[in-house]
């Protein structure tokens, strides 16, 4: 059963985030509505209506056909002209910021619910349209469903206004760098939360484990999400400590060691822990924090490049940067240990020392010419280190990072001037 429940929540995390399933679920939503709608037609709704608000209700079916047909015909319209945009803001994000942000503006509810009501309501005026006759008066007319139509045809007018607002502001680079932080913010903080509520095992248990049985994964992909309480259970029933040793987001090779278990398990057993791993070939900031330093770091180096020269949206990524390091730097290094009594799981992460040199390597490649830059980075880094850590490893770090940075601006700058003032502002 909990294999099965991971399958389940695996499939619909990974159709979720596709362009046409709010589409295609609102769609079916409209298929279903149309012939609802012909079932109270049967039971004399429209009459009933006649009766209270006979101004509502059409009297000639030629005029009833050209309104819906009408209305079908704008709304296609409108249906291409939005899919034509979406495709812009997809073009346009890659080439101008990085081909890294498309999953996360793929999978924005509101345009898929926007395109779905506009297919919705097409489905739906089709199918009231192959109910209405030239010759029906307005007792015999679907008077009550025309009328949902027009209104539901009202409604994505409205829709579409709002789309336009929407995919303007989604294609500035402020917007999207907010959306990036707010995402790995929440998730950061639910770890750290996860962390305080969870009387947790320090990682001394799992110091060493390079003499546990080694397993290997069977298939390649990113390794997305782990459901680590049906881990745990399975741990726990054996009686063995379990070491997953490549860190999430990381993108997993078929056949390259992932698991490590204290005591030798069995195949079965081996395929039942493995089962329990989503694997992807994409990546999403809301399962995965790291991705977003990740997304961040290339718009900055995008900016900077000399084909873009934007060091404005590099100080702005910079300043998300900073926040979302001081974030990172209150949480635990160690993997997180799910304790029931005893630590049972260890879960490998990306190390703070790793993440911060990652950034700062490749932000130092572009950003070391700039006296600009190399002062802005040189903020972030003394800023960072001022604040509360929850290791003092992290505090060392960042100040070797420091030294790097000036090392290699000094040695970038070509005039004295940039020079004194590095110093001076150092």
């Amino acid at each position: 059963m909990n294999k099965l429940y991971v399958r389940l929540i695996t499939f619909f995390n990974s159709i979720q985030s596709k362009i046409a399933f709010y589409p295609t679920v609102l769609a079916i939503a409209g298929f279903l509505l149309s012939f609802i709608m012909l079932a109270l037609e049967g039971n004399g709704i429209s009459k009933q209506l006649f009766e209270i608000l006979p101004q509502l209700v059409l009297e000639d079916g030629d005029t009833a056909l050209t309104v819906l047909s009408a209305c079908i015909g704008g709304l296609i319209s409108m249906m291409v002209f939005s899919f034509s945009m979406v495709m812009l803001l997809l073009s346009q994000a890659s080439s101008n910021f990085s081909p890294r942000l498309l999953p996360g503006l793929i999978s924005d509810k509101r345009h898929q619910i926007i395109l779905g009501t506009y297919l919705a309501t097409i489905l739906y005026n089709i199918f009231i349209l192959f109910s209405v006759e030239p010759t029906d008066k307005e007792i015999s007319l679907p008077g009550f469903s025309i009328l949902m139509g027009i209104i539901l045809t009202i409604l994505c007018l409205c829709i579409f206004i709002y789309f336009i607002h929407n995919i303007s502001q989604s294609i500035q680079i402020n917007n999207i760098l907010d959306d990036i932080y707010r995402k790995s913010t929440e998730r950061l903080e639910y770890i750290l939360n996860e962390e305080k509520e969870k009387d947790l095992e320090t990682a001394e248990d799992f110091s060493d484990t390079s003499n546990w049985y080694s397993y290997k994964s069977p298939v390649s992909g990113y390794y997305q999400n782990i459901s680590l309480t049906n881990v745990v259970n399975l741990a726990e029933a054996e009686k063995t400590r379990l070491h997953f040793t490549i860190p999430k987001g990381f993108f997993v090779l078929k056949n390259s060691e992932i698991l490590r278990s204290e005591k030798e398990l069995d195949e079965k057993m081996v395929n039942r822990l493995l089962s329990n791993i989503n694997f992807a070939r994409g990546e999403l900031v809301e399962d995965n924090y790291i991705l977003a330093f990740k997304q961040i770091v290339e718009i900055a180096v995008k900016a900077m490049s000399p084909g873009i020269n934007d060091p404005g949206t590099a100080i702005n990524a910079i300043d998300y940067l900073t926040e979302l390091f001081t974030l990172r730097m209150k949480k635990r290094d160690s993997g997180i240990l799910m304790d029931s009594g005893k630590a049972w799981v260890k879960v490998e992460t990306v190390a703070f020392e790793d993440l911060l040199y990652n950034t700062m390597a490749s932000l130092r490649t572009y950003c070391k010419h700039d006296p600009i830059m190399v002062q802005k980075l040189l903020w972030m880094l003394c800023y960072l280190k001022d604040q509360e850590a929850y290791y003092d490893s992290y505090i060392e770090n960042i100040k070797v990072e420091i030294k790097h940075l000036v090392k290699e601006a000094e040695g970038a700058f070509n005039s004295e001037h940039d020079k004194k003032r590095l110093q001076k502002y150092i």
